[in-house]
């Protein structure tokens, strides 16, 4: 069986539309369970399971918050099926290479990309082809890219974002990072924790 599944009641403070909220850590077995009432889940944390894919998370079409850590695949195209989304963060996801599912994320507002704190400091990066995919997330107000960098280290097509409010980036040259703040609608902060 899976980990925790919390339901909370709807109120108007609840951040996200629906009522359930579904807990995966550490989980030894190696393939992504199966989720009662799948429709209901709004919110998941995948937690450093041994999990060989994460390919099933398309049954969680109502997903509008997703936090994983380890990521076993080499493609994001399972996340790039959550229409819904609005929260990414993902954690280590040494395999990818390609940023073109999240493009297709039009609803995401907050993404955070990251490599194990233990690469960071050995100066390991997740080299990814493009950036242009995350361009394309108009409604996109806060972005963390932390050693999750492309072969030139240029941030400058993601100034484009017109929705942006907050970023953070670590891996990329000074220079390059100074030059991204020079707009003041953006400030330099880390990513707002979710809700869940």
């Amino acid at each position: 069986m899976f980990g925790n599944v919390t339901r909370r009641p709807l109120t108007a403070e609840t951040p996200y539309s629906q009522e359930m909220h579904v807990e995966l850590r550490r989980d030894a077995a190696r393939s992504f369970p199966e989720i009662p009432d799948a429709d209901s889940v709004t919110t998941l944390r995948v937690w450093h399971c041994k999990y060989r894919s994460l390919d099933s998370l398309g049954q969680l079409q109502n997903l509008e918050g997703l936090d994983v850590a380890t990521f076993p695949d080499s493609s994001l195209d399972a996340i790039g099926k959550l229409g819904s989304l609005r929260y990414l963060s993902i954690l280590h996801l040494p395999k990818v290479t390609d940023l073109r599912p999240l493009g297709r994320l039009k609803s995401l507002t907050s993404l955070r990309l990251a490599t194990l704190p233990s690469w960071d400091s050995s100066g390991k990066k997740t080299t990814v082809d493009s950036f242009r995919p995350l361009a394309q997330l108009r409604e996109l107000r806060h972005i963390e890219l932390l050693s999750v960098v492309t072969a030139d280290r240029s941030l400058g097509i993601l100034g484009r974002l017109p929705s942006l409010e907050t970023a953070n980036f670590h891996g990329f040259p000074r220079d390059e990072v100074e030059r991204f703040f020079t707009s003041p609608e953006i400030i330099k902060a880390h990513l707002p924790k979710p809700a869940f």
